[in-house]
């Protein structure tokens, strides 16, 4: 895979999966939602902040804007820090979302030195890039230069023997059942030193 391969595999994941725009934060609705995932009523709330029940309904009601102090507080009594107060939460979000890819049927995308098949394609908005690589590189000489991209990468030797290529290590011998986790950022490229094709699983992270 060139260079050029990565980077058109991670940036069409990455559009597909883009965030929608982030709502403006209303901090009484924040500190609301963030009480009642607790389960706690305004008194229990003001006693684990060490707030006034009044001051904080009023906060929560957009009454009143808390000083930096109170803010320190909220944050304490709710045990997050005082940025996540202002972490809006995740609107729309699905839980159990689930996609099916039968083998042999992910999008495949070959290169001189891969070939691909994308898994779990047709989810939407996935922190991970899932495909399997069929290694058709024998030589560092086949490719042009290292491949290099943002996030962290997973390896998993399906089949076959490769060897990975890391820009700060020492070539690593890899068999069936081996794996490796490391930067994106950091040059790499994985070659078949085993007769046949070597097969491989990469899950790439999109964040």
């Amino acid at each position: 895979m060139t260079k050029s391969d990565t980077k058109s595999l991670i940036q069409v994941a990455r559009e597909n999966g883009s965030q929608d725009e982030a709502e403006p934060l209303n901090l009484g609705e924040r500190v609301r939602e963030l009480r009642k995932a607790r389960n706690w009523t305004l008194e229990q709330a003001a006693n684990h902040a060490g707030l006034a029940r009044s001051t904080l309904s009023k906060i929560e009601n957009g009454q009143m804007s808390p000083t930096y102090d109170a803010l320190k507080k909220l944050a304490e009594g709710l045990e997050i820090s005082v940025p996540q107060l202002f972490t809006p939460p995740v609107r729309g979000q699905i839980n159990g979302r689930m996609v099916l890819t039968k083998q042999g049927e992910g999008a495949h995308r070959h290169t001189t030195t891969y070939e691909h098949e994308l898994l779990a394609e047709t989810l939407t908005k996935k922190n991970m890039l899932p495909y399997r690589a069929r290694v058709r590189a024998r030589s560092m000489d086949e490719f042009d230069g290292w491949v290099r991209h943002d996030g962290e990468e997973f390896l998993y030797v399906l089949t076959g023997v490769v060897k990975l290529y890391t820009e700060f290590y020492e070539p690593i011998e890899m068999r069936r059942g081996d794996s490796a986790y490391y930067d994106g950022t950091m040059g790499h490229n994985v070659v078949s030193i085993s007769d046949e094709d070597a097969n491989i699983l990469w899950v790439t992270s999109l964040v």
